[in-house]
């Protein structure tokens, strides 16, 4: 097979050219990006470069050399040219997104579809850029991981158009797990509560932000005991949408989880007794962060108050706030050498007092409040970890049996109002 670049150079259309020289452009920019401002190093990022390079001349050279004279050559020009836009969309614009549980009721619902932008907070550069098209973590059907560790890139991430805010709502890796890369981590979408440089404070329910309280979300979440002096038809609840509850036979009540509208609603109905907040006291629960020998009086009701890291901080450790920040030195920051003893903290050999934040933090927390699992549970969420920012809904369809048991038809769950919805 020869290949004359001057002569293959010639095949391409007009637009084509273009296309490969503007690519061309922005992908040396990006290779002399990773070189100067991160710890990759010229190896790792000439490779990247040189794969996408190749990639997209490969795709021209079947498209305008070889596809007509390749039994099937339309659909393998159609195969390789949509799994190549789609990476570069998904990787450096946008991509969708389905919510899975409901942690974010009622301002995302289960079955939810999402398009989030990697453009707002800045696209990062994949650190797994060898993975198999449109699969997460494992392969489908035949199992196994759907990426390589062969090359492996460090954080960085491209220029966005805004810095995370309070209460944006966003998607990003989830912290808690060692055993894949970042960016082959779990997704998790949450609201942003507290940005890099807030101090947080919870107090009976109450998110209190530098001292202030905080707007609620709109559909803002939480639980209730509710009394009634007869059986409430699960008819009814679906009316009010109360799609999470359970009857307790003890009390004779129920705990429902509601927004504030559905709260005031409930209390209209016929029957009902009372209807009051379910506020966790304050305690020793080991569950909450930070897991420290001697816990601290928190709950997911009560906590706080806790400083969120911002880049450049230096704050002074002490035998309590250093098991708030143990697992960013440790882990997050790569210091694996970082340990406490006797009351004294080191890197290795080295005795510190004080710690220099290299990243930026975030907290993050479900909009229903006492069916989230969240920054409350798992600490803070660093900077790399963060994939993008939730813009709206394109499709929403209610998981069957939601309400009561009842079996719908696929035409009838799908929640048309929510379409195309921008998401606050």
């Amino acid at each position: 097979m020869k290949f004359n670049l001057k002569q293959d150079w010639a095949l391409l259309s007009k637009r084509a050219k273009i296309f490969y020289i503007v690519f061309s452009v922005l992908n040396l920019l990006l290779f002399l990006a990773l070189v100067i401002n991160s710890t990759a190093g010229f190896i790792p990022s000439i490779i990247y470069f040189v794969f996408w390079q190749v990639a997209i001349w490969v795709y021209y050279m079947f498209r305008y050399k070889f596809r007509k004279k390749v039994n099937g050559g339309e659909w393998i020009d159609a195969g390789m040219f949509a799994i190549i836009a789609a990476t570069l969309i998904r990787t450096f614009f946008i991509e969708a997104y389905q919510i899975p549980s409901s942690s974010m009721e009622k301002s995302l619902l289960r079955g939810d579809f999402l398009f989030v932008s990697k453009v707002n907070y800045g696209a990062r550069v994949p650190n797994t850029p060898i993975s198999f098209p449109f699969v997460h973590q494992y392969l489908p059907i035949i199992g196994g991981k759907a990426y390589s560790e062969a090359l492996k890139l460090p954080y960085f991430r491209l220029p966005g158009i805004q810095d995370i805010k309070n209460n944006d709502v966003v998607v990003f890796n989830y912290p808690g797990e060692t055993e894949f890369p970042v960016d082959k981590k779990t997704n998790y979408i949450k609201r942003c509560i507290g940005i890099a440089g807030d101090s947080l404070k919870i107090v009976n329910g109450q998110v209190y932000i530098n001292g202030k309280k905080p707007a609620k979300p709109v559909h803002y979440q939480t639980s209730y005991r509710v009394q009634a002096s007869t059986v409430i038809n699960p008819r009814t609840l679906e009316e009010l949408d109360i799609s999470e509850f359970r009857y307790n036979e003890n009390s004779g009540g129920y705990t429902m989880f509601m927004t504030e509208a559905n709260r005031d609603a409930i209390k209209k109905l016929p029957g009902i007794v009372d209807v009051e907040p379910l506020i966790n006291p304050k305690g020793s629960y080991p569950e909450i962060f930070p897991y420290i020998p001697r816990s601290l009086p928190w709950s997911h009701d009560n906590y706080g108050t806790i400083y969120i890291p911002k880049a450049g901080d230096k704050i002074k450790l002490d035998t309590v706030n250093v098991w708030i920040y143990k697992e960013i030195i440790e882990r997050y920051e790569d210091n694996p050498e970082f340990r406490v003893s006797q009351g004294k903290f080191f890197i290795g050999s080295e005795e510190i007092t004080e710690y220099t934040f290299k990243m930026n933090y975030y907290f993050m927390m479900g909009d229903n409040r006492h069916r989230s699992a969240d920054s409350r549970y798992w600490g803070f969420v660093p900077e790399d970890h963060v994939v993008g920012k939730a813009l709206f809904i394109w499709m929403s369809i209610e998981q069957d049996g939601t309400y009561s048991g009842r079996h719908k038809t696929l035409f009838s769950r799908i929640r048309w109002s929510r379409l195309f919805n921008r998401i606050h």
